[in-house]
């Protein structure tokens, strides 16, 4: 029986970059789905497994004899390419139209007429055959190229992301077209981007997350495992409104027009040593930051400024959520528009307390709950604990029985149960393994996206941005002090 197995393998991405598979086997006739986000690396491990990328490390064994990547990218290109021979001086003086037929795209590499009419009967496209491919439906084309693979019998066939671009109907026809294939006994491995996406014949699941196989087996067993079930969950939240805060009508709001921050020429320093040196950063409504730099470049500080905890805020030309410190706030009017989390609260959380709790004592800003709960800020919880897929038995569990990316969602509920103007992440990643990353990003990314809170996204690494993210400020070490640089990401 053919099988391909790799072990401990590590795959050349880039030159500071790798896909790695620590433990994976596919056997004859098994049927495969691998999830991930966008840059989680599922186009790279097609790539690995269909035998084309460079292995640095580990082992990779491959029986099957005729393996077939098929990515619909090829499909595209080769769409574009029947269109450019309008362009060409390769048509003939009397030829009325051009392009090829359907049925000559299904025989490119493979001139068998009889297996080629089989297929498209198979695949529901007979009347396709002598129709030019270029005229053909994105549905009816894609059906073409599977086909033109299976002309060739790979015994081991990848398809990588294969309901891109359909509609709900073509889906589910390619879906079942998918399920025969299966039945037939066609080895297959598909690509997907969604959990959604998966068909019900497939048998085996992967799941991926910063360019690694984070999770893989069994479908019910994958797709059980508790941070899986809420990556899955998180994908059906688009369109859903947040809780709403405890009291709407005594929520604290910002003039639309007004900048949350404006910093002028922000100076920080401590026994004549420059922290701050020269920044002038403004955050206007409707942007989402990431500020980025190595330990110790002053991004804590400039937190500090923001979170009115720093006494060098009064002596900067610092306006926050439209009034300039010092001019009479208190640190509690400042407050009230921010909702914070970062590696040392997580760190500080030590007190006895349940999932609900932990939540809950977000009304209060507080670590742990000291006084009466009202029966609306309950209800309110209950939401969010429904949202982060923490509701049922989890939510009365111990805070510290969750894994490390739980208890994270779970204080960043706790920070946005006010509806702050702001909330601040800073370092959410660290420590977390990949799967716990992308659940907590990927989670950022709806929150932010429901409600109207603007995000300040703090890391070490650019690419640990959730997909929010419209800016970003560089710390940047020029000599003993450091510069910064500013960047719009998208408007």
């Amino acid at each position: 029986m053919s099988s391909l197995q790799i072990s401990q393998g590590i795959f050349r991405l880039s030159d500071t970059k790798t896909l790695t598979l620590a433990d994976l086997k596919i056997e004859q006739s098994a049927s495969w789905a691998f999830v991930g986000a966008n840059g989680s690396g599922k186009s790279a491990l097609a790539r690995a497994l269909a035998g084309e990328l460079v292995e640095l490390n580990g082992q990779r064994e491959c029986s099957f004899q005729h393996v077939v990547r098929l990515s619909f990218e090829q499909l595209q290109k080769l769409v574009a390419d029947e269109w450019q021979r309008n362009n060409t001086d390769l048509l003939s003086a009397d030829e009325d139209d051009t392009g090829r037929t359907t049925a000559e795209i299904i025989q490119e590499q493979v001139k068998d007429a009889q297996r080629c009419e089989q297929l498209a009967a198979q695949f529901g496209i007979s009347k396709l055959l002598s129709r030019r491919f270029k005229y053909l439906s994105t549905g009816e084309t894609r059906k073409t190229l599977l086909c033109q693979v299976l002309m060739q019998q790979p015994d081991l066939l990848i398809l990588d992301e294969p309901f891109d671009g359909l509609d709900v109907n073509a889906r589910a026809q390619l879906a079942e077209l998918l399920a025969t294939l299966s039945q037939q006994g066609q080895t297959l491995v598909l690509v997907l981007n969604r959990f959604d996406d998966i068909p019900e014949f497939v048998e085996h699941v992967g799941v991926l997350a910063d360019c690694s196989l984070v999770s893989v087996g069994p479908r019910k067993q994958v797709l059980a495992d508790a941070l899986v079930a809420q990556l899955a969950h998180s994908e059906n939240l688009s369109g859903m409104a947040l809780p709403e805060p405890e009291d709407p009508s005594q929520r604290a709001t910002l003039p639309a027009d007004q900048p949350l921050i404006i910093l002028r020429n922000g100076v920080v320093q401590y026994d004549d040593k420059p922290i701050l040196h020269g920044l002038t950063w403004q955050v206007d409504p409707g942007q989402h930051w990431q500020i980025v730099g190595p330990n110790g470049a002053g991004k804590s500080t400039l937190l500090s400024l923001i979170t009115g905890d720093h006494a060098q805020g009064y002596s900067n030309d610092l306006t926050l959520f439209g009034r300039r410190r010092g001019s009479g706030e208190t640190i509690w009017d400042i407050k009230r528009h921010i909702g914070y989390v970062s590696s040392s609260l997580h760190l500080d959380y030590r007190v006895s307390s349940s999932v609900r709790n932990v939540i809950l004592s977000g009304f209060f800003d507080s670590i742990g709950i000291y006084q009466a709960v009202s029966d609306r800020q309950q209800k309110l919880t209950q939401q969010w604990l429904e949202l982060l897929g923490l509701g049922g038995s989890t939510a009365d569990t111990p805070f510290h029985s969750l894994s490390w990316g739980q208890q994270r969602l779970a204080l960043i509920a706790r920070a946005l149960v006010k509806h702050p103007a702001l909330l601040i992440l800073d370092e959410p990643l660290q420590g977390l393994d990949p799967l716990n990353r992308q659940l907590v990003r990927r989670f950022v990314d709806v929150l932010i996206g429901e409600g109207e809170t603007q995000l300040l996204f703090v890391s070490h690494h650019a690419e640990d941005a959730p997909e929010c993210i419209s800016h970003r400020l560089s710390f940047i070490a020029d000599g003993d002090i450091y510069s910064y640089q500013q960047d719009v990401l998208r408007t």
